[in-house]
């Protein structure tokens, strides 16, 4: 039986390669970089991780009518940003794990202050990359961009305010209080580099404004749905798909969808957010065919 998971797997099976060399290519560092960083950084970002991201941005391009390839820069730069969350994340001042992508974490395998360093390098090498796209006007409205997602108002302060949601709980705040403060932690710490994958995947294609609006819609939506189900697979998933430690959140005392609204209303929520997104990108009729294939994935994914 086919699912939308194999066939979004198929649709996808040429442009995940493309993605691994470039971003092989991008990490071939001259002796200048120190043996220990380098390895670090090839054992958190290469051949592992789903790729969501910067497959979204090859997607948006291709149904922007723009060309993969010139969209493969903004796609590693994306991954990158990623990577590097992930990194810190996972540090034992932030959410302390010890699993990640089916694999010991950075900071055990290597040690805490190489784990911060090479978070630091793929981020800052991520803004460097962004430089090889094709026009100066383009380069600067993408670092613009990029900056944006990953800075203070959006992926940092999510993680600050994701950090200090255990916090909130102990002052025993409303339902919808507590509501309202997860969905803001997740519009920036999630939602932010959904939405900027489809605006640099968009604006390498050059898409008009209406475009680009139907596009960001889309992508609010795929991310919350995306972090609603991240929450479901911490919540009910197995180990050995997920690729990290289940049932830490709860563990945590995080703010999540299953605890805030219940498991089955979380897959509600998440299946109209999802059914929302594909009718916000309509308008591009057959193009956006892989669009709504990823946003089906993200619904049905076990990992």
């Amino acid at each position: 039986m086919q699912t939308s998971e194999t066939t979004f797997e198929t649709q996808v099976a040429l442009l995940r390669p493309q993605i691994e060399r470039a971003l092989k290519e991008y990490t071939r560092f001259s002796e200048d970089c120190p043996d220990k960083l380098s390895q670090a950084i090839d054992y958190v970002l290469l051949d592992s991780g789903k790729r969501l991201r910067p497959i979204l941005v090859l997607l948006t391009t291709q149904a922007c009518s723009g060309e993969v390839a010139e969209s493969l820069p903004a796609a590693c730069a994306v991954e990158m940003i990623h990577c590097y969350s992930l990194v810190h994340d996972d540090l034992p001042a932030m959410d302390d794990d010890d699993l990640r992508r089916g694999k010991p974490t950075c900071h055990l395998v290597f040690d805490e202050a190489t784990a911060i360093l090479t978070g630091d390098a793929l981020l800052t090498r991520a803004f460097e990359i962004l430089t090889d796209l094709d026009s100066p006007s383009l380069v600067t409205r993408c670092l613009k961009e990029l900056a944006t997602a990953a800075g203070p108002l959006a992926l940092i302060g999510g993680q600050v305010d994701d950090l200090g949601a255990p916090e909130l709980l102990a002052k025993k705040v409303g339902k919808e209080e507590a509501l309202a403060q997860l969905m803001k932690i997740h519009r920036r710490k999630t939602g932010a580099m959904f939405s900027v994958s489809v605006r640099l995947g968009a604006l390498v294609a050059k898409a008009s404004e209406a475009e680009i609006a139907f596009l960001e819609k889309y992508s609010e939506k795929v991310g919350l749905a995306f972090q609603i189900t991240d929450d479901l697979l911490d919540e009910q998933g197995e180990e050995k798909f997920v690729g990290k430690r289940t049932q830490k959140d709860a563990t945590a005392g995080k703010l999540t969808f299953p605890r805030l609204i219940g498991i089955q209303e979380s897959r509600e929520y998440a299946s109209q957010l999802i059914e929302e997104a594909c009718l916000a990108i309509m308008p591009l009729g057959e193009k956006g065919e892989n669009l709504r294939l990823l946003a089906q994935y993200v619904l049905e994914r076990n990992r």
